[in-house]
């Protein structure tokens, strides 16, 4: 069994963030559910975590989305748990919930946007990170 009432980790925040992508629009997507998992399940950044954890996470997400400030402060409590050296992977794992659907909601790439503003990706970088996103999941 495990301790969901640990401290957040650098893979919960991670998890965090991609959820929150996947809540922006105030409706959650098995899809991108589905995609979180799989990211989870499979990218060598998350061997080990807890499967058990990602309730935690949402409820985080879903708690601080009803807060007036609730997107400030999830943004002050991913930064304080995500090294630097982990910032473009948190957002290349954004854009990959945010595609995952096919398309991107007006709302979700102002959400998208938020986040490049706030763990300071750089333009280039994030240009590189949104056209694998696309690529990656463009239907036939």
């Amino acid at each position: 069994m495990s301790d969901i009432s640990a401290p957040m980790t650098e893979q919960d925040a991670l998890v965090t963030l991609m959820i929150a992508v996947s809540v922006s629009d105030a409706s959650i997507k098995t899809i991108e559910l589905m995609k979180i998992e799989r990211i989870v399940t499979y990218l060598p950044i998350f061997r080990n975590y807890d499967l058990d954890r990602l309730k935690r996470a949402s409820q985080t997400v879903f708690e601080l989305f009803e807060e007036e400030d609730g997107i400030d402060a999830l943004f002050g409590l991913i930064r304080s748990v995500l090294p630097k050296h982990l910032h473009e992977t948190a957002y290349a794992l954004a854009c990959d919930v945010a595609a995952s659907d096919g398309r991107l909601e007006e709302i979700e790439l102002r959400f998208l946007e938020e986040i490049r503003y706030e763990l300071n990706i750089d333009r280039l970088a994030a240009a590189a990170i949104e056209r694998g996103a696309r690529a990656r999941h463009l239907k036939g």
